[in-house]
């Protein structure tokens, strides 16, 4: 298993540098309500995918279903977090992950995990 961690290969779109914009725009009121990050998790394969909902943790650190989220309606963000889930995420075996806002740090990381088939091959005489 790879763990890189990469700049953005492309520059943004014009959608996606909108949806961050919004985002980083919310950070000092998710800060005053006590929001540590925001994230949206992803998961897909065989071309259907799905995007949870917007969900916001008070944790010294985000890992996907490691805490608990509080109850901060964040839902207005789902949209923006929705442009930044990468394309094509649900193609062939899938690929699944998380847009995370770090509020403090005012970054937002994309996390993306591929799936893919793998095979070995055993020739022997009998």
């Amino acid at each position: 298993m790879e763990n890189e961690s990469t700049a953005q290969p492309e520059p943004l779109s014009p959608d996606e540098a909108q949806a961050k914009a919004a985002i980083l725009a919310e950070c000092e009121n998710l800060a005053a309500a006590g929001v540590t990050f925001v994230a949206v998790h992803f998961d897909g394969c065989g071309d259907s995918g799905v995007t949870e909902e917007v969900k916001c943790f008070d944790s010294d650190y985000y890992a996907y279903e490691e805490h608990k989220p509080v109850t901060h309606d964040a839902a207005y963000l789902q949209e923006h977090f929705e442009a930044l889930v990468p394309f094509g995420y649900e193609n062939d075996c899938g690929g699944f992950g998380d847009v995370v806002l770090d509020v403090g740090a005012r970054k937002i990381n994309v996390e993306r995990s591929d799936r893919f088939e793998d095979y070995t091959t055993t020739t022997y005489e009998v």
